[in-house]
């Protein structure tokens, strides 16, 4: 019997881990599989191993593991995979696939121009936008995060597109706010590309102050959130991997 295993980051903050499940509940009732369980990968219960015996107890013959996550860093390719070798180990009759984090898709850059015209009025050639990653040590998040940035600009003709990172490798975000206090002419509309901020928000928004800009030269936006489109996308991961043996991680 087919089981789907969703596997969110999790977070210290209660509201986080409610969130994350309330998205994948709203999720649910969209796919064809009466097995649908929620794990987390880190910080909160249950754990990637619970959720795969959840699936087991309920007849799961095979799961397929789908990560929430925005970006292909090192929860995708090592944290989550080693959790799965560990499941294999315990269920060797099962078999496991594995989906692929969001990635860049052109409903979530639609979403990102959506957080940023809530903001404004302004024409899209006379602003700067700047996306913050949570980031990574992994060279491949930065990348991965220039090419949204990339696909941004040139989709909504925005004077510039430019990425920092809260940590990991790349730009961060403090330095990122050094220059643009020294350098920058036009509005910067800042946009946290993060499932869920927490006290991120906060943090971010203290900065921004402190640097002194007045809410009309850096204009903090919504973060990307877990909204209609971030749902659809999900819903192509789940459905790829399903029909799909490219994410196969077999028991052999």
């Amino acid at each position: 019997m087919q089981a789907v295993l969703y596997v969110a980051h999790g977070s210290r903050v209660k509201a986080g881990v409610e969130e994350a499940i309330s998205f994948v509940e709203s999720v649910k009732p969209h796919i064809a599989v009466e097995i649908q369980e929620i794990c987390f990968l880190e910080l909160a219960q249950p754990s990637i191993l619970e959720g795969v015996a959840a699936c087991v107890s309920k007849g799961a013959t095979n799961i397929a593991v789908i990560p929430i996550l925005l970006l292909t860093a090192n929860h995708a390719k090592q944290d989550i995979p080693l959790e799965i070798d560990q499941a294999k180990e315990l269920y060797p009759n099962v078999a496991f696939t594995f989906g692929k984090p969001f990635g860049l898709h052109e409903k979530l850059i639609s979403s990102l121009h959506d957080r940023v015209e809530q903001k404004s009025s302004m024409l899209n050639k006379e602003m700067d936008v700047l996306l913050i990653g949570r980031g990574s040590s992994d060279p491949a998040v930065q990348t991965d995060f220039q090419e949204i940035a990339d696909a941004l600009k040139q989709q909504y003709q925005f004077a510039n597109v430019d990425i920092c990172f809260l940590y990991g490798n790349g730009p961060s975000f403090d330095k990122t706010l050094n220059q643009l206090s020294e350098h920058q002419r036009n509005p910067v509309y800042i946009v946290p590309y993060l499932l869920f901020t927490g006290l991120l928000k906060n943090g971010i928004k203290q900065k921004i102050a402190l640097q002194g800009f007045s809410e009309k030269e850096a204009v903090l936006c919504d973060c990307l959130g877990y909204d209609p489109n971030v749902r659809d996308v999900l819903r192509e991961r789940v459905e790829e991997t399903l029909y799909s043996n490219t994410g196969s991680v077999s028991n052999g």
